[in-house]
C-alpha cells in the first residue's frame, strides 16, 4: 500500500510529460535547490521522437528508450552532491542541480545549454546579449556532462560564451582537448587518443594486423576512426575496411548500413577481429544481427558499450566470439551501491527519471531479466499511460546494481567532487550563500588548479583539461553460463602497457593470441615481407633473406645485414655467424708434418756438427774450410730450419717481422760462405793465370760474408722500417677469415729474394767451374747441384705462391724453404758425413794427398807436356812428387805443405824438372 502511494506522483508527472514541454519547468529532468546550482546533461533516452507531420514546428519532443546506464549517471551525480552536503567540505554552502535529458540529440542538449546560460533568478528565463559577461551571473556555475562527445562539443562551445566549466565524465573525442576551441572543456577521463592506442597496443601484442572497424557516423565516432587510424598507421596495422553507421536510429538507412556492415564482416574471412566505436543501442542492433547471421569474431569494445550490461546479457550472446573492451578506471563505489539501495525511499517528485524508471518497473514487471531489460529501453513516455495502473508494483533492488558500469559511475561522482573543491577555493574568503559571490569564469580558473584525492591518489586536470587515468581492460567471459564482464588487466595510459593482477588473468590475455587476424601468414624469423600489389602493406609475401643477411623477428619489413668483415649468414638466417678464423695451426696435420720436417733438419744439422767435431783434424773437414766455416753454415741451417716455426699458428706482428728477414739474412750467410768455398775450390784447381789473378782479388773471406750478408741486412732493415710486414685479415673466403702476413711491400720482398738469388747464381757459376776435381772430394759439383735445387724449388714457388691463398699459403713458403735449405745442406755435408763415416779409408792424410797429386799430376801434365809422351811423363812427375812429399812431411809433423816458387807457365814449352811439383804445392796449400 505504501509503494502505490509512492507511485501516485509519478503517474501525475507521467501525465505532465507525456506531451511536449509547455514550459521551461517542464524541461527539467530532476533538479534541487542549493546556494549553487550545479547543471548536469545526460543521454538518459537515447532516441528522440520526431513529428512525423508536415510542417516540421520548432517543438522539443518527447524521447524514448530508457538508458538504465545513463539514469544510473544521473543518480551518481546526485549522490555525489548530496554526499558534498553532508560533509564539512563546503561549510554551510549547498549545491543544488539541474539535469536535463539529451536524448542524445546535439538540439535538445543545445536548448539545454541555453536554459544554463539564462539570467540567474530571472522569470523569463532570458539569455541577455552582453559584449563582457564577467560580470554576468548565470542560472548555473558549472555544467556536469555531457555523455556524448558529438553533444559535449556544441554545449562546450554555448558555453565557452560565458566561460562555465563543463565537467564531462564520458565524452572522449581527442578533440576537446584543444582549449582553443574548447576552453572551458573538462573530464574526469582519459582522450581517446589513450584509448585508440591502448587498443592498438592490444592488436599489435595479439599478432594482428588486418582488422575492421565499425563507428558511428557522428563527430565521435569520426575522430575515434582518425585517431585510431594514426595509431594503427604507426603500428603497423590495416584497417581492411571501415563501415560507418548512421548516429539516429530513426534515420531510415540504419538498418540497410547495418546489413551492409554485417555482410562485409562475413565476407572478409581473413578478419577477425572487429574495432566498434559506437554507442550502446547502435551495438545492440549490430549484435542482434550478427547473432543471425552466426558472426564469430573478437570484437573490441571501446568505453562507450564495453561495460554495458544490456549487451552483454543478450540472448545467445557467446555465438558472437569474444568481446575484449576498454573501460574507465573505477575507484570505490561502495557508497554509491548503498544509495542505489536506498533508492526507493527517497521522493520523486523533482526527478522525473526516477518516477519514470518506477513505472518503467511496473510495466515491465511480469518479464524476466533480458525481457525486462528490453521492455524498459523500448516503452516511450507516451507507452507508460496506456498501461493499468493496478497491476502488481515491485521494487527489484538487485537490477540497477546489476547494471552499474563502474567507470562512468566512477568518473561522475569525480566531476562532481571537482568542481566542489573549486567552488571551496572561492569560498575561503567569500560568503557563497550569495550566488553573485563568484562568477563561472572564475571558477574555471580555480578548477584549473583542482587537486582531487581519488583513491589515494592525487588526480588533477593537465593543460588540456583530461584527467590521465588508467584504463580497465575488460574481457567478457562466459561463468556457470552467464555472460560477465571480468576485468582482466589494467592499461597504464602513462607507460602504455598492461598490467596483469595474476598469472590466470595473463594467461586470457595470451589466449588472445590464439586467433589469427592477418591478411598474409606472417613472416618467420629469417623472412622478410614483400609488398604485393594490394594497397595494404599488411598484404605481402614472405620471402628468405639473401646470403649475409638476416631477420630475427616476425614480419620485419627488411633484413639486417650481417658486418661482412666479421660475420656471415646463409639464405634464410635468423641470426649472423661470426666467421671461422682460418690460420695454419699447430694442430693442422699439415704444420704438424711440416714441424716434423723441421725439427729433423734441426737434427740433422746437430748430427753434422757433432760428426765434424769429433772428426776436426780429418782431411775431410779441413778441405771444407775448417771448422769454423762449417759452425757458420751450419747455424745458418739451423736458423733457416728455426725460420718456419714462425710461419705456423696465429699470425703476429713480431712473427710476420721475424720470419722473412731471419729467413733471408740465414740463406744469405749460408750462400756467402759457400760463394767463399767455391771461390776457393776454383782458386785450388784452376791453372788459368788470368782467372788465377781475378780469383786472388776476389778470394778475401771475411770481408765477403760480411759484405754480402750485410746488403742483405740494409735491404731487411730498410723493408722493416718503410713497408713493415704486418697482420691482415683476409676477407676472401665468404664464411672465413684468413689471417696471414702481409708481407707490407712485394717489391721489398722480390728484392730480398732476387739478391739470394744472385748470389747462389754466382756461387752456381764459381762451383760450375770447379766441377770436375776428383771423384772422392767433388764438393764443386754437390754445390752446383745444391744450387739448382734452390733454383728449381724457389722458380716452382713464384707461380704457386701468386695462384695460392687460404691457410695453407705459409704451408707453401716453408716447403720451399725446407726444400732448399735440405737441398743444399745435403749436397754440401752428407757426402763429407758419407766419407767420415763409411769411407775412412780415403779420409786418411795418405789418402789425401794420393788423390790430389793424381789429379794434380794429370792437370800439370795436361798443360806442361807438347810433344812427350804423356804416361812417361807421369811416372816421372809421380816419383819427384813421392819424395818431395816425403821430405815434407818429415820435415811439417805429417802435413804437406809446398812452396810455390813463383815461376810462371811457359805454354808451348816443357816444364822444368819441378814445375810440377811446385803447381802441385801450390793447389794443395789452396784446399
Amino acid at each position: 500500500m505504501a509503494f502505490v502511494i509512492f507511485l501516485i506522483p509519478c503517474f501525475v508527472i507521467a501525465a505532465d510529460i507525456a506531451f511536449s514541454c509547455q514550459n521551461a519547468d517542464d524541461f527539467v529532468g530532476a533538479s534541487s535547490p542549493g546556494h549553487i546550482v550545479i547543471g548536469g546533461l545526460f543521454a538518459v533516452h537515447s532516441e528522440m521522437l520526431h513529428p512525423e507531420k508536415d510542417p516540421i514546428k520548432p517543438v522539443i519532443q518527447n524521447c524514448a528508450s530508457f538508458e538504465i546506464q545513463v539514469f544510473l549517471q544521473t543518480l551518481a551525480m546526485i549522490h555525489a552532491i548530496e554526499t558534498i552536503n553532508n560533509s564539512t567540505l563546503l561549510s554551510g554552502v549547498t549545491l543544488g542541480y539541474e539535469i536535463y535529458d539529451t536524448c542524445a540529440e546535439v538540439t535538445k542538449a543545445m536548448a539545454s545549454a541555453l536554459r544554463f546560460l539564462s539570467k540567474f533568478n530571472s522569470s523569463e528565463d532570458a539569455v541577455e546579449f552582453k559584449c563582457n559577461y564577467s560580470d554576468y551571473i548565470p542560472r548555473v556555475k558549472a555544467v556536469t556532462g555531457a555523455s556524448y562527445s558529438e553533444v559535449s562539443m556544441a554545449v562546450s562551445r554555448l558555453l565557452a560564451l560565458q566561460l562555465i566549466p563543463q565537467v564531462s565524465p564520458a565524452s572522449s573525442a581527442e578533440i576537446l582537448s584543444d582549449k582553443i576551441r574548447f576552453p572551458s572543456f573538462f573530464r574526469t577521463i582519459p582522450s581517446d587518443f589513450h584509448q585508440t592506442r591502448a587498443m592498438t597496443r592490444l592488436i599489435c601484442e595479439s599478432g594482428w594486423n588486418w582488422i575492421g572497424v565499425i563507428a558511428t557516423d557522428d563527430d565521435n565516432g569520426r575522430f575515434a576512426l582518425e585517431s585510431f587510424g594514426v595509431q594503427a598507421m604507426a603500428n603497423n596495422v590495416c584497417i581492411a575496411f571501415k563501415e560507418m553507421l548512421p548516429a539516429y536510429l530513426s534515420d531510415s538507412t540504419f538498418h540497410t548500413k547495418v546489413d551492409r556492415a554485417i555482410e562485409k564482416i562475413v565476407k572478409e574471412t581473413r578478419v577477425n577481429v572487429i574495432v566498434v566505436f559506437m554507442r550502446q543501442f547502435h551495438v545492440l542492433k549490430l549484435f542482434k544481427k550478427a547473432i543471425e547471421r552466426d558472426v564469430n569474431k573478437i570484437w573490441i569494445a571501446s568505453d562507450n558499450w564495453s561495460a554495458a550490461v544490456k549487451i552483454s546479457t543478450i540472448p545467445n550472446i557467446r555465438q558472437l566470439g569474444t568481446v575484449v573492451g576498454f573501460g574507465f578506471k573505477s575507484g570505490d563505489i561502495s557508497s554509491f551501491q548503498e544509495f542505489l539501495r536506498n533508492l526507493h525511499k527517497k521522493p520523486t517528485e523533482n526527478n522525473k527519471f526516477l518516477c519514470e524508471y518506477i513505472m518503467l518497473l511496473s510495466v515491465c514487471a511480469h518479464l524476466e531479466y533480458h525481457d525486462f531489460q528490453t521492455c524498459i529501453a523500448n516503452k516511450s513516455q507516451d507507452d507508460l499511460l496506456e498501461n493499468d495502473r493496478s497491476k502488481p508494483q515491485i521494487w527489484r533492488d538487485d537490477f540497477l546494481n546489476a547494471n552499474i558500469e563502474p567507470g562512468f559511475i566512477h568518473s561522475t561522482m569525480l566531476a562532481v567532487r571537482a568542481i566542489a573543491h573549486a567552488i571551496k577555493g572561492q569560498c575561503r574568503d567569500r560568503d557563497c550563500k550569495d550566488p553573485s559571490a563568484f562568477t563561472p569564469w572564475e571558477l574555471l580558473e580555480e578548477l584549473k588548479k583542482v587537486i582531487v584525492t581519488d583513491d589515494d591518489k592525487e588526480v588533477k586536470f593537465d593543460s588540456n583539461g583530461d584527467m590521465s587515468t588508467s584504463y580497465d581492460v575488460l574481457l567478457w567471459k562466459e561463468i556457470d553460463g552467464h555472460m560477465e564482464i571480468t576485468t582482466m588487466a589494467e592499461y597504464d595510459a602513462e607507460k602504455g602497457g598492461f598490467i596483469f593482477e595474476n598469472e590466470e588473468k595473463k594467461k586470457d590475455f595470451l589466449a588472445l593470441k590464439k586467433v589469427q587476424s592477418t591478411c598474409s601468414q606472417h613472416c618467420r624469423p629469417g623472412q622478410v615481407k614483400k609488398v604485393t600489389e594490394s594497397p595494404h602493406t599488411c598484404c605481402y609475401e614472405c620471402i628468405y633473406c639473401p646470403e649475409n643477411h638476416y631477420s630475427n623477428q616476425t614480419d620485419m619489413d627488411y633484413c639486417y645485414r650481417c658486418n661482412n668483415k666479421t660475420y656471415w649468414a646463409p639464405i634464410n638466417s635468423t641470426t649472423c655467424y661470426r666467421k671461422t678464423i682460418y690460420f695454419l695451426a699447430w694442430t693442422d696435420w699439415f704444420a704438424i708434418f711440416l714441424l716434423l720436417l723441421s725439427a729433423f733438419g734441426v737434427v740433422l744439422v746437430l748430427s753434422i756438427c757433432v760428426i765434424f767435431t769429433k772428426n776436426l783434424d780429418t782431411p775431410v773437414v779441413k778441405a771444407s774450410g775448417g771448422l769454423t766455416v762449417c759452425y757458420i753454415i751450419l747455424f745458418s741451417h739451423f736458423l733457416i730450419f728455426l725460420s718456419t716455426v714462425f710461419f705456423i699458428d696465429v699470425p703476429t706482428e713480431f712473427k710476420c717481422k721475424t720470419r722473412q728477414a731471419l729467413f733471408g739474412i740465414s740463406f744469405t750467410l749460408c750462400i756467402s760462405c759457400i760463394l767463399i768455398k767455391s771461390l776457393k775450390i776454383l782458386l785450388a784447381f784452376s791453372f788459368d793465370p788470368k782467372l788465377q789473378n781475378f780469383l786472388k782479388c776476389m778470394y778475401k773471406p771475411i770481408p765477403t760474408v760480411v759484405t754480402c750478408t750485410g746488403i742483405q741486412v740494409i735491404i731487411c732493415t730498410f723493408w722493416l722500417i718503410f713497408r713493415t710486414p704486418f697482420v691482415n685479415q683476409n676477407f676472401s673466403i665468404p664464411r672465413a677469415i684468413i689471417l696471414e702476413c702481409n708481407e707490407g711491400s712485394i717489391v721489398a720482398f722480390g728484392i730480398m729474394l732476387g739478391y739470394i738469388a744472385a748470389l747462389a747464381f754466382i756461387c752456381f757459376i764459381f762451383a760450375f767451374k770447379g766441377r770436375k776435381l776428383p771423384e772422392n772430394y767433388n764438393e764443386a759439383k754437390f754445390i752446383t747441384f745444391g744450387m739448382l735445387i734452390y733454383f728449381i724449388a724457389w722458380i716452382v714457388f713464384i707461380p704457386v705462391y701468386a695462384t695460392t691463398f687460404g691457410k695453407y699459403l705459409p704451408a707453401v713458403e716453408i716447403i720451399v724453404v725446407l726444400i732448399s735449405n735440405y737441398g743444399i745442406l745435403c749436397c754440401t755435408f752428407l757426402p763429407k758425413c758419407y766419407i767420415i763415416i763409411y769411407k775412412q779409408e780415403t779420409n786418411t792424410k795418405s789418402a789425401f794427398l794420393k788423390m790430389v797429386y793424381t789429379y794434380s799430376s794429370k792437370s800439370a801434365g795436361s798443360v806442361a807436356v807438347s810433344q812427350v809422351s804423356l804416361d812417361s811423363k807421369s811416372s816421372s812427375l809421380q816419383a819427384t812428387t813421392t819424395d818431395s812429399c816425403k821430405t815434407e812431411n818429415d820435415s811439417v809433423n805429417g802435413n804437406c805443405h809446398f812452396q810455390v816458387p813463383g815461376q810462371p807457365l811457359i805454354k808451348g814449352k816443357v816444364l822444368p824438372k819441378n814445375a810440377a811439383r811446385t803447381i802441385v804445392r801450390k793447389r794443395v796449400s789452396s784446399i
